[in-house]
């Protein structure tokens, strides 16, 4: 502990994205805070850490409930004196087509994917306000920076949160607070075989995915930690982000006839 200069806290810290986050800080000589539901799970990850240092400790967090989040980062600070990294990374997936979409299922992926990252943010930036420095860092994903067909309850929260993750980057900076969105597309996590599919063959959908080229955890937790390093409003793998750009502005007609392919495709995972 006493080489350990900074504090942050990771949601959704026990598996995935959360988890490679978590290694990768410790090696930039960051106390983590492993913040997730998954209890069990989240000790498996303190303990990997821990093994060589005492670098991180599992707390739990419901990303839900804001009382959760609030307790969780209020102590954090309180513990330490401060906070300077807060990852709100906890998320779900959720495949469909829209017709198929209920009201309920509106209503959990905006509790999971937008309150939970609204939770955090509202807290954390106000913490980080008061001591002058911080930075926050929302889990996004490249299906909030495009349109992503049969992902449209999912595409919408990731949209919602770049909204309000690039438009903080600028209100915050008066106050030393540094904000950033991370959009990842395809990582090998288990975010696919885990996301709730909607008269939808998971395992179909899981093989079309799987098709792509996943980029390791490991190495988007590099790039996240770097993108932080230069306070980039977006942090995206820049070869996929330029690709999107270019069809989607550049090459609207090529865009349009790549979604139809995305839709033809997803369909066939449908359940008659």
């Amino acid at each position: 502990m006493d080489t350990i200069r900074k504090v942050a806290i990771v949601t959704g810290g026990a598996s995935g994205i959360g988890k490679a986050l978590c290694r990768e800080l410790i090696t930039q000589q960051v106390f983590v805070i492993i913040a997730d539901v998954n209890r069990s799970e989240g000790k498996l990850v303190e303990d990997e850490l821990n093994r060589q240092a005492n670098c991180s400790r599992y707390e739990y967090a419901n990303v839900i409930d804001q009382a959760s989040v609030e307790e969780l980062v209020r102590n954090t600070f309180q513990e330490f004196g401060r906070l300077d990294y807060l990852f709100n990374n906890a998320g779900i997936t959720m495949y469909g087509e829209l017709f198929d979409v209920s009201i309920d299922d509106w209503k959990h992926i905006i509790d999971v994917n937008l309150w939970g990252i609204i939770h955090g943010t509202q807290i954390g930036y106000s913490i980080m306000k008061e001591q002058g420095f911080g930075h926050i860092v929302n889990t996004a994903s490249a299906a909030g920076l495009g349109p992503s067909p049969l992902t449209a309850a999912y595409s919408a929260t990731k949209h919602a949160i770049i909204g309000l993750t690039t438009s903080l980057h600028y209100e915050a900076k008066e106050f030393g607070v540094k904000v950033s969105a991370l959009c990842p597309a395809f990582v090998d996590t288990p975010i696919f075989s885990n996301a709730i599919a909607i008269n939808i063959d998971k395992q179909k959908m899981v093989q079309q995915l799987q098709k792509q080229k996943l980029m390791a955890p490991e190495k988007l937790a590099k790039i996240a930690v770097k993108g932080v390093h230069h306070n980039t409003p977006i942090i995206c793998p820049m070869p996929m982000r330029r690709t999107m750009d270019i069809f989607f502005t550049l090459f609207p007609r090529v865009h349009s006839k790549l979604m139809d392919y995305v839709c033809k495709i997803g369909r066939r995972a449908r359940i008659s």
